[in-house]
């Protein structure tokens, strides 16, 4: 793995927490990573995973940077677990681009408590199949396939 060298944006927020120029209520903290508290508590607990360097969204990130946060997230994920006994569940959220409802562009994961199915959070995935035959699956599936063969070369 390469040296992990940050970069921060003075006029990102979440830069601004990761230096210290504005307060958060950080529960998970070393030399890559951040995460705190979000100031929003979707549920008791809602907590922000954050890169310590600026990248927009999860297509800013290489594969050291992925493993670098994405290595993280269980451990914080079962540290809030089990802070309350009550937790019986947790949502992981990227949200990517305005239209995937990203409002600060500074990549993050919510790590969101689950209390029970009515605890204020939703998620709606709609069932689309009906649309879907076996020629655009396989479209589908071809068009990414060929991507990925271009990350890899």
């Amino acid at each position: 793995m390469t040296a992990f060298e940050p970069k921060l944006d003075d006029d990102c927020i979440f830069c601004k927490i990761i230096k210290g120029d504005i307060p958060s209520y950080t529960v998970y903290e070393d030399d890559m990573v951040k995460a705190f508290l979000d100031i929003s508590q979707g549920t008791p607990g809602h907590t922000l995973v954050v890169p310590k360097t600026h990248v927009a969204d999860i297509f800013g990130y290489d594969r050291d940077l992925a493993s670098i946060v994405f290595a993280r997230i269980p451990e914080i994920a079962r540290a809030i677990k089990a802070s309350d006994d009550n937790i019986i569940g947790m949502n992981i959220v990227n949200n990517n681009g305005a239209v995937a409802y990203q409002s600060v562009f500074h990549s993050h994961f919510h790590l969101i408590p689950r209390y029970s199915d009515k605890d204020d959070f939703r998620m709606i995935f709609k069932d689309n199949a009906k649309k879907y035959d076996e020629t655009d699956y396989t479209r589908l599936q071809n068009a990414i396939k060929t991507e990925l063969a271009h990350e890899e070369a």
